[in-house]
């Protein structure tokens, strides 16, 4: 299909939006970045069959269209533009993909009492969404009330909306509110979606909370933006597949299991075969001059858990690679929301009979103290982990069986 559709911007980083919607269709869609006095120029033009809006010019580029839809004016903001020979009409593709959330994460705003975090313009897409879907009540904690603390009255909320950048990458594992404090709340939906669990969404997972990222609604809004620069209808599971390939390409692959199981060998052999980066959190550990070994015999295992844990907080904000963790990682609770925040986690079990000891000052001691090192731990490993597999004669045995539960998993 011959069209040209442009994102704008001011600044444009890495974005998904190019290759969802070549996966969506096959228009030419590009990337385009303008400044402000650029824009009058740009529309006066016209040569463009469409296009996607981002920050900051989602509200400016109004005072440039001949229409807008319902939605757009109610929200106060365009994000896809047709242009109808020679007419240019507005529309805002966030409210239906924000709409499409709501559904994924199975939570019913009807009735209900909504709480919105922030008050930029996320917010107003939130907002206008919810109250057309019948929410009891939709309020709106600022920004300003988010900075002092000030969110006691608003603990009787159903549903909690993060529509602040608080928890995104790169500064992950803060949550904006403590979502303990929210004893009705029943769903919490967050707008990031990197890294895919917010440690706002880790939080809700741990209290049995329903929960969804803002991949859905960034894949849904674009699906819709589509069907408005085609005139065709495009089927809700391209959403899912799409989805389902952004995870796949973005989410770490991370092993955990006993000192001596395999997981470096293993994890090498996984980073080859799907053409990902391996790091070792014992190796990054060491390049900051001495080793794990070293570290616990020079001033004990405590100092060193505390090393290990700041380089898994840095190992584990990247994406799409594979990382092969120490064995003790388990048995501090806090590993867990670092791992947990963009990851498939992988316990590799090995029979303790052929468990690499050498070099590993916590394996020594002979098979009992593997033994009740195993017991203590062999729990920690199922909790945070997905799936297991048992470690194969050859690793790449064994990350063969790994990808094939990973495939299994989608």
């Amino acid at each position: 299909m011959h069209m040209n559709i442009y994102l704008i911007a001011k600044k444009l980083g890495h974005s998904f939006s190019k290759p969802i919607h070549n996966a969506l269709s096959d228009y030419s869609y590009e990337y385009k970045e303008l400044e402000e006095n650029e824009l009058k120029d740009f529309f006066d033009k016209k040569e463009f069959d469409g296009l996607n809006v981002t920050i900051p010019y989602k509200r400016t580029v109004m005072e440039f269209l001949d229409e807008i839809s319902e939605e757009a004016q109610k929200i106060g903001a365009v994000n896809t533009i047709v242009n109808k020979d020679g007419t240019l009409i507005g529309y805002n593709t966030d409210y239906y993909g924000f709409c499409y959330e709501i559904k994924e994460s199975g939570a019913d705003i009807k009735g209900k009492d909504v709480v919105v975090l922030g008050n930029g313009g996320a917010s107003k897409t939130v907002v206008c969404v919810c109250t057309d879907m019948g929410a009891k009540s939709v309020r709106v904690v600022t920004s300003a009330e988010l900075r002092a603390g000030d969110v006691e009255k608003y603990y009787d909320a159903h549903i909690v909306i993060n529509a602040t950048p608080v928890g995104m990458y790169p500064d992950t594992g803060i949550a904006v509110v403590d979502i303990n404090k929210f004893t009705k709340c029943e769903a919490v939906l967050d707008l990031i979606y990197n890294p895919s669990k917010t440690q706002l969404l880790l939080d809700a997972d741990k209290k049995g909370i329903k929960t969804a990222n803002g991949l859905g609604m960034l894949v849904a809004q674009a699906k819709r933006a589509c069907e408005i620069f085609t005139g065709e209808s495009v089927e809700d599971i391209k959403i899912t597949k799409i989805r389902s390939s952004i995870e796949k390409q973005t989410k770490n692959i991370v092993l955990v299991g006993m000192p001596g199981c395999g997981k470096s060998t293993v994890g090498k052999d996984l980073a080859e075969k799907t053409q990902r980066e391996f790091f070792d959190c014992d190796e990054e550990i060491a390049k900051r001059g001495e080793t794990p070994a070293e570290l616990i015999e020079k001033y004990g295992e405590e100092h060193f858990r505390q090393i290990e844990s700041e380089v898994l907080r840095e190992l584990c904000k990247k994406s799409g690679c594979v990382i092969a963790t120490g064995g003790g990682v388990v048995t501090r609770e806090h590993n867990y929301d670092i791992i947990h925040q963009n990851a498939n986690v992988v316990f590799i079990e090995r029979a303790i009979k052929k468990l690499a000891t050498k070099g590993r000052p916590l394996s020594q001691g002979g098979e009992e103290k593997l033994i009740n090192m195993y017991e203590i731990r062999y729990p920690l490993y199922k909790k945070f982990s997905h799936f297991s597999v048992q470690s194969q004669e050859h690793s790449e045995k064994t990350a063969e069986l790994i990808l094939k539960n990973l495939a299994e998993r989608e």
